[in-house]
């Protein structure tokens, strides 16, 4: 490797105006979750550690800073949604970014709809979301072994909500729906770009 690549180990600091880590790792798709607590209060938050995780089952997981509202709604209640943001709900989904014991939905002028089969909203504007139901949610540890801050939750997608107009031939069109990825920093966000294909070799 180059001696001109700019090395560091994260635990004695990057050196760098802004931690490159979320920079790198990106775009991000944002996990858009939609939870609502025993008590009945709806909650609606995006987070930048998301994705899909599996095909059988299929398996999605976010992972939060602090146990904080969504995850303590989906260990309590067992369910929560997932929202595909679009370039149209971004300002929204930015809105939805508040502090506990707000309902993101009212914050941020978002229509709620009730779920299928489990007890979460769902973003009504959302050409996609997914209902899902918990499946783990576990602290992170570091590689000594040692509980950080973080918290993983996994869910199983029990159900599936599609806008017509993304599917094309039986085909879901992802550019047609135009996701916003995240990126690094505090602000940076990501329309998907340009799409290529390729082919597996045998």
């Amino acid at each position: 490797m180059s001696d001109s690549h700019h090395f560091y180990r994260p635990a004695d600091g990057h050196g760098l105006a802004h931690d490159p880590f979320n920079s790198i790792v990106a775009p991000r798709p944002i996990g858009w979750i939609g939870t609502r607590s025993r008590a009945g209060v709806r909650n609606l938050a995006p987070y930048s550690f998301f994705n899909a995780l599996s095909y059988t089952p299929p398996l999605v997981g976010f992972s939060s800073i602090g146990d904080k509202d969504s995850v303590r709604n989906a260990r309590e209640t067992g369910v929560f949604t997932w929202n595909l943001v679009t370039r149209a709900l971004a300002e929204q989904m930015n809105a939805t970014s508040t502090q506990a014991g707000v309902d993101e939905f009212e914050r941020a002028g978002l229509a709620a709809a009730e779920s299928e089969d489990v007890a979460a909203p769902r973003v009504a504007a959302a050409p996609v979301s997914f209902e899902c139901r918990t499946a783990q949610v576990v602290r992170l540890l570091d590689a000594d072994g040692g509980p950080t801050d973080s918290w993983w939750c996994t869910g199983e997608v029990v159900g599936v909500h599609i806008a017509p107009e993304l599917l094309v031939d039986g085909v879901y069109r992802t550019e047609l729906a135009r996701p916003v990825l995240r990126g690094g920093g505090p602000s940076a966000y990501y329309e998907l770009g340009d799409r290529f294909d390729l082919t597996r070799p045998d």
